[in-house]
């Protein structure tokens, strides 16, 4: 039985020639394996062969090690001896560290008005454009009152705006909406290609040196 590795650990492989995962629901060990016999993985991972589980259990013990059954689902389980607790130590570190890489997309929110002056609405886009550059999107509102609902064409030019000025850092995810008083556009950051970076140009070897010549 050839061997192979299950999330780090040295195990055995399926009949089948599959990869036997360890089930992400609670692994038993030690007593808890109340099977007959176990198919068994040394803690360096040789392979052991197949034993009765007290014999297996009691090899674990004497190396202060545990007994965890890997793979429940092949015939006979197979099982590993393992320091168990340095195991889930390092199966939670790494799942945390993936955790850490996993980014988060929120919507963050400027308001504007139909007839905001310059100053204000540079203060919003750079508000705007500070949440796109962290990778968030924008949700961008023009809030109306009163009789400016009778111009909603007025918000769409600040919308438009908005969106001109962010350029090729965002794309339109969903555009100008009158819902009530209130009209949103939603905008989402771009994912930025790396830029190419230009190889200098070989000089071409002549050949020749001009202090070897006579």
């Amino acid at each position: 039985m050839p061997p192979f590795s299950i999330a780090g650990w040295h195990c055995g492989a399926s009949k089948t020639g599959g990869v036997l995962a360890i089930s992400r629901e609670s692994l038993r060990i030690n007593e808890e394996i109340r099977i007959r016999e176990v198919r068994v993985t040394g803690a360096a991972g040789e392979q052991l062969g197949i034993m009765p589980t007290i014999e297996a259990l009691r090899m674990a013990e004497e190396q202060h090690l545990d007994l965890v059954e890997v793979a429940p689902n092949a015939r006979p389980p197979v099982c590993r001896i393992m320091d168990f607790g340095k195991f889930r130590y390092e199966q939670q570190k790494r799942e945390k560290e993936a955790k850490k890489k996993q980014k988060t997309i929120s919507i963050k929110e400027v308001k504007l008005r139909p007839n905001i002056d310059e100053h204000d609405f540079n203060v919003k886009l750079k508000n705007a454009l500070r949440f796109v550059e962290e990778g968030n999107k924008v949700k961008v509102t023009i809030m109306f009152r009163g009789r400016e609902l009778s111009h909603p064409e007025l918000g769409r030019v600040v919308l438009d705006r908005v969106s001109e000025r962010m350029g090729d850092l965002v794309s339109i995810e969903r555009g100008a909406k009158l819902e009530g008083k209130n009209m949103t556009m939603i905008l989402s950051p771009k994912a930025q290609k790396p830029a190419k970076v230009s190889k200098p140009a070989k000089q071409e070897d002549k050949g020749g040196n001009d202090d070897a010549k006579n």
